[in-house]
């Protein structure tokens, strides 16, 4: 039997050695080997609940922000287990991908086949699976997919923060872009923090892809820095009011945002957070083909 760790390697070995991605692998297997990434403990209280702007495929070729991520990660203790709500998956009734290692989501296009080839092979969460529905009530029961597995919000930042791929993961779809119901739902997931699982909204800070001018990636948009300057701002107030009105109330509307399910997952995040209000500690920040990658965490 093929295991998890020789498909991970079969998977990365794809990887050209100059690629960006196969330095990261490089990196982070000396970083491992230098100092263990030491794992959550009680003594260490609730894990941050994490805000990702989570780039796609490309982000394998960022160097920089690739260790941006990684470094994030390993400052953080190695998580128990790791629930995300990715922008890629909008399902109502509220649903959770498979508890076991599947085939992962390509759900991008124009991209090197490399990147339809690799897997992210985490151990079964199936105890995370039954925590997540013991938090819901009982006329919300959350529904199982049996063959469903992480999409590119969720592998993409995951397998650049974890490329071991040695800690549990599960998708939990968004099934709604009202902000109350989502800082809800975040509400409810608060408590996983304080059993070491790690709690991620995972979307994109700007994600006006349309509104990009291809001649010139490097180039800002208003409309990008303008919203992005707005949210940093409001979260620095701890303005959730203001930050739920964002359709009427964020600049650059609606070029930043033309569908809103990048942005709405900052409602799970901050929901998660024992205070909503309390400002968060931006991680990173500036742009990416004119895209605002702000990502925090919040306490």
């Amino acid at each position: 039997m093929t295991s998890r760790t020789d498909l991970t390697r079969a998977a990365d070995s794809l990887i050209p050695a100059e690629h960006p991605f196969a330095a990261h692998l490089r990196t982070a297997a000396a970083a491992r080997a230098a100092r263990p990434h030491a794992p959550w403990t009680p003594a260490d209280g609730p894990l941050p609940s994490l805000y990702l702007s989570h780039g796609a495929p490309m982000l394998f070729e960022m160097t920089d922000w690739m260790t941006q991520l990684h470094d994030w990660a390993r400052a953080l203790p190695r998580p128990r287990a790791v629930l995300i709500v990715s922008a890629h998956w909008e399902s109502a009734p509220l649903s959770l991908s498979t508890t076991l290692p599947e085939q992962l989501v390509y759900d991008f296009g124009g991209f090197h086949p490399m990147y339809y080839r690799m897997r992210y092979d985490t151990p079964a969460a199936t105890e995370l699976a039954a925590q997540v529905s013991s938090l819901m009530p009982d006329a919300e029961p959350v529904h199982q997919h049996s063959s469903r597995g992480l999409d590119h919000g969720a592998w993409v930042p995951l397998k650049i923060m974890y490329p071991e791929a040695d800690i549990p993961v599960l998708q939990l779809s968004m099934p709604t872009h009202d902000p109350a119901r989502l800082l809800d739902l975040g509400r409810r997931l608060r408590t996983l923090r304080e059993s070491g699982v790690l709690v991620i909204g995972s979307g994109y800070m700007t994600h006006g892809l349309p509104f990009i001018d291809w001649s010139t990636p490097d180039v800002v948009p208003g409309w990008s820095s303008d919203f992005d300057l707005w949210a940093a701002e409001s979260l620095g107030r701890g303005d959730v009011d203001e930050l739920a009105d964002f359709r009427h109330k964020a600049p650059g509307m609606p070029y930043a945002h033309p569908t809103v399910e990048h942005f709405t997952p900052l409602f799970i995040t901050l929901g998660a957070a024992a205070d909503p209000s309390a400002p968060p500690r931006t991680v990173i920040d500036g742009y990416a083909i004119g895209l605002a990658k702000r990502s925090f965490e919040t306490l």
